[in-house]
This record gives C-alpha cells, sequence and structure tokens, in this order.
C-alpha cells in the first residue's frame, strides 16, 4: 500500500483566505461587510453597489496584493461611486496592503447607481468612527493593531449604552437586558429588525437592518418596554397578533412624545390613539380585523415581536414580573427627579406595576364570594356557648344558622376530562374549589364531566370533589352538551353559576347564565369569553 501523505493547501489559496479576513477584522471595512466570491470577468475583482464582491477565480497573489485590492472595491463602495480616481487618491492614506504592479483602474464596479447610496454612506461614517477608535487604543496599547480581532462597538451596542448612562427611566433595564445581533437567526425567525423575549431579557436585532444609532434608540427602547410592561402576558383571550399591534401604538405613541430616537420608517403610530391604553386600542381596532392585520410590527413579516419561548434556553430569572417591576420603578424615581415629565400613560402603568394582580385562587374567591353567597349565621342565648375563663359567671351567646327550611347555595361544574388535561392541574382546580365551597357553607355541587360525551355526576359532597371523585371520560373534548345539561336541569337553581373547568382545546360554548372559565397558564380560549377567565399557574 502506498503511504498517504498529507498535502498542504496551495500558497495562492491560503494568501486569498487570510487577505479576506483582514478585511473582515478591519475596523473600517468591517462595517461594509461584503461576502466575497471567486467569480469574476475583472483581471482582478469587482464589486456591485448592493455589496456583492467578486474576485477572479484564478488570480495567484499575495497576501497584501488582494488585501488592497478588496480595500479598494469597497472604498468604491463606501464612496458610491464609479470612479476610480476618487478611491485612489484616499486609499495611500491607509497604508492598508499592497498594490499589485500589474492592477490597472477601471470597470471595477457592476451595475449602475446605488439605489439606497445614503445606507453605505452611513456605514462608512460608522467605520471611520470605528477606525478612529481603534487607532486611539493602539496608540494607548490597548490593541496591537487596527486589525487586532476585539469586538467593535455597533450601533445597537452603542445605542444601548446610552440608556445607562443618559437615559434612568430605562437604564436599569438596558443594563441587564441583551442585545443579540446575528443575521442568521434573524434570517431562521423571520426578524426584519427586531423582537425580544422577556423570558431570556434578550432582543434579537437583525445586523443588517441599516439603521442609523438614533434608529436603533428608538427599536430598542421600544423592545425594552414590551417585556417591561409585560405585553406578551397581558393578552388574555384576545388575538395575539392585534394585541401586539395595539401594544406598538401605544409605546410608539410614548417614545414619539419622549423623543426618545427616532422612529425608523414604516412604525405603528397614530397620534389620535394617545393618552390610551393597549386594552383601549385593541377594543378599537378589533372592529376592522382585515384592516389592522395588514399593519406590521418591528418583527415584519405579519408576526409579533413579542416572543413567547426564549430562543436561547430558558431564563435564570427566578421571578420576571419583579425583575421587571423592580427596573422600571427605579428608573421611574431617578428619571423623574433629574430628567422631568413622562407621559401620563406610561407613568400609569409603571405605578400600577407596585400592585401587581391577584393569584388565579384569589380571582377565584372572589367570584365564590360574588355568586355563591355564604348563608348567613346569628348569635342566640337558645344555645349558649362556652364560658370564657375571664368570666366565667358571664353566658355567652353562641353561633346558630337559622332553623327554617331554606334554599342552600351551590354552583355547577363542568370538568373537561378529555385526554389532553393535565392531571396535576386538575387536582389542584378541584382542591380549590372544594376549599372555597367548604368556606362558602356549600353542602354539595352538581358536576358534569365531559369528553366526547356528557356524564352527570348528580350533587357531589365538597368534601369529596377534590379525592373522592371518579374521572369517567377520556375522549374528546365537547363541552357544550354538558352547559345545556345544566342550564336545563330542573334541580338545578336559576341563579347557580358555572364553572367550566378545561384546558381550552374546546369547542365554542353559549353559555346564558352567569359562569367563569378555570384554564391552566398560557392557554387561550378559541372564543372571547363573556365571564371572568382564571389562569391557574
Amino acid at each position: 500500500m502506498r503511504k498517504r501523505t498529507k498535502v498542504s493547501a496551495y500558497p495562492a489559496v491560503v494568501a486569498f483566505d487570510t487577505a479576506e479576513k483582514r478585511i473582515a477584522a478591519h475596523p473600517l471595512f468591517a462595517a461594509l461587510g461584503s461576502y466575497v466570491f471567486r467569480l469574476s470577468e475583472h483581471p482582478w475583482a469587482d464589486i456591485s453597489l448592493d455589496g456583492k464582491l467578486r474576485a477572479h477565480p484564478s488570480r495567484q497573489a499575495s497576501e497584501d496584493e488582494w488585501t488592497w485590492v478588496f480595500a479598494h472595491c469597497l472604498l468604491h463602495l463606501g464612496f458610491s461611486t464609479h470612479s476610480c480616481e476618487d478611491v485612489l487618491d484616499f486609499q495611500p492614506a491607509l497604508r492598508f496592503g499592497t498594490r499589485p504592479p500589474s492592477w490597472r483602474p477601471g470597470s471595477c464596479v457592476r451595475g449602475e447607481e446605488s439605489k439606497d447610496p445614503k445606507k453605505w454612506a452611513e456605514r462608512f461614517a460608522a467605520g471611520l468612527s470605528n477606525a478612529a477608535v481603534a487607532a486611539i487604543e493602539v496608540a494607548g496599547g490597548a490593541r496591537s493593531s487596527l486589525s487586532d480581532a476585539r469586538p467593535l462597538k455597533t450601533e445597537w451596542d452603542l445605542a444601548l449604552g446610552w440608556f445607562v448612562s443618559n437615559y434612568p427611566l430605562l437604564g436599569a433595564l438596558a443594563s441587564t437586558m441583551k442585545v443579540v445581533a446575528d443575521a442568521e437567526l434573524a434570517r431562521g425567525w423571520d426578524i426584519s429588525i427586531a423582537a425580544v423575549s422577556a423570558a431570556s431579557a434578550e432582543i434579537y436585532v437583525n445586523p443588517l437592518a441599516g439603521l442609523s444609532r438614533q434608529e436603533w434608540r428608538f427599536v430598542l427602547a421600544h423592545e425594552m418596554l414590551h417585556a417591561a410592561l409585560r405585553h406578551g402576558d397581558r393578552v388574555g383571550g384576545r388575538d395575539p397578533y392585534l394585541w401586539n399591534i395595539a401594544a406598538d401604538f401605544v409605546v410608539n405613541g410614548w417614545l414619539v412624545e419622549m423623543g426618545v430616537g427616532s422612529p425608523p420608517s414604516g412604525v405603528l403610530h397614530d397620534p389620535e390613539l394617545r393618552g390610551l391604553s393597549a386594552e383601549s386600542v385593541y377594543d378599537r381596532i378589533a372592529v376592522d380585523l382585515r384592516r389592522y392585520r395588514k399593519l406590521l410590527t418591528l418583527r415584519g413579516n405579519h408576526q409579533g415581536d413579542l416572543l413567547g419561548d426564549p430562543l436561547r434556553g430558558p431564563s435564570d430569572v427566578a421571578d420576571l414580573d419583579d425583575f421587571y417591576r423592580r427596573a422600571l420603578l427605579t428608573g421611574l424615581s431617578y428619571h423623574t427627579s433629574s430628567r422631568g415629565l413622562l407621559p401620563a400613560g406610561l407613568v400609569e402603568e409603571i405605578r400600577a406595576l407596585e400592585h401587581p394582580p391577584l393569584s388565579w385562587d384569589a380571582q377565584l374567591a372572589r367570584w365564590f364570594e360574588e355568586f355563591v353567597p355564604a348563608v348567613e349565621k346569628r348569635r342566640t342565648y337558645a344555645r349558649a356557648s362556652r364560658r370564657q375563663a375571664s368570666t366565667p359567671d358571664i353566658p355567652r351567646p353562641g353561633w346558630v344558622r337559622p332553623e327554617s327550611l331554606e334554599a342552600r347555595s351551590t354552583f355547577g361544574v363542568v370538568l373537561d376530562t378529555s385526554g389532553s388535561m393535565d392531571p396535576q392541574l386538575l387536582g389542584k382546580a378541584l382542591g380549590a374549589i372544594a376549599s372555597y365551597a367548604a368556606a362558602r357553607d356549600v353542602p354539595a355541587a352538581r358536576v358534569v364531566f365531559c369528553d366526547a360525551m356528557a356524564y352527570d355526576a348528580g350533587y357531589v359532597p365538597v368534601e369529596d370533589i377534590a379525592g373522592r371523585v371518579t374521572v369517567r371520560g377520556r375522549g374528546g373534548t365537547v363541552l357544550q352538551p354538558g352547559v345545556d345539561l345544566l342550564e336545563r336541569a330542573p334541580d338545578f337553581p336559576e341563579a347557580g353559576p358555572i364553572l367550566i373547568i378545561t384546558d381550552a382545546g374546546c369547542d365554542v360554548l353559549r353559555i346564558r347564565r352567569e359562569h367563569a372559565f378555570l384554564i391552566p397558564a398560557g392557554a387561550h380560549l378559541p372564543f372571547r369569553a363573556r365571564g371572568p377567565v382564571f389562569r391557574m399557574s
């Protein structure tokens, strides 16, 4: 057998690749970042004014020569010009690479004039700024050379840093949130400009969006307020995309009023909606679904910029509500003392965070208190209570319930017993119902199990609801027959409320009496509920 030997790469290929890496690492040209393709009719290389740089596929040259050629083409892009003379006047001052002896000016640019020369001019200006900062760091010894592979401050990084040092309201948020600029991730998630994940405390931006620093300030503030005000969790039973649109109108209105950065072209802003909450704006736009579904958020592609599950793993923040509440309240206290007034609607929303909403079990208890009244007790000497040790000679009246025959309070439970129901959540819900019913002196509740059909369990003692009720069905989910059974039952009182426990994967329900829904956290009913909706956590 012949001995296999390792073949080293051709020197010309190594020189080409190294030159490309030097260009990508240089602070001036990194801002103009362009992909190099080994395909060109030019003797050396040419570039189109949309950023595509093509090199001759078989030209052999040194690393310094390729570096000079690539830099020459990118300067054409930065100057947005076809003229080699303008570039050659500037290029010697860079002292970057070596001009090939066989290189001749002319035909370095393909196509017509750029459709967006302002974009390349802004990137070139940012590159010059980066190069100036890098030159100062080289002089001070912070980096060895301009091409030292140190991460440079991008426009979005500078915009985020501005909040920390200059804008107290969002400074605490900006110091804890991270900007993720990944073109591949943005393309995979259809992010046109930006989106936010409150769970990850990360803002995902598209580095190819081409926004100015002022526009990035507006975009980052927009996403930070979305996360801090918990817009993603406040959707309730609303349409998620329309809710996102409504929240965008409100947040953008505040930012325009505060003068934070500059809104990018096409952002949602309507002065007529000034002063309204996101809930009020949603109620307005919900009447014209066809029109408002055509509007775009900062994410684009008719998708919301409020991301649900984190893109980069679960959050390490134990209590998101407490985290964002402290950040905003701290920022508000510093901002009002040093920067002046803020929009009244924004201040009201932040102040509301000081009083977080009640948990689902407390809300359920209030519902029971309102619609399942307890039997009134009274004191009487006919049945004296135990005497107090301090005053044994004084008889005390005892608590008794009315002795006359009267109707006792009750309620109905329509229980989804389909296979998709979580047994743990089901047990938690039934346990809460049993405890509240016992506290309201309810002797029994009317229970109906529903999957593919309704099973009437009759009146079940409240102490048996949590532990000894046998769930019979495990098929599909059809709840309307169970509701109809209770509403038509002659032995169920007309004023008796109905509590529907489901995972929200049910049909559309029509209920004519007082009712409420108990569903898992994060679930959404497929219709707009008329009664309150409690979400179990």
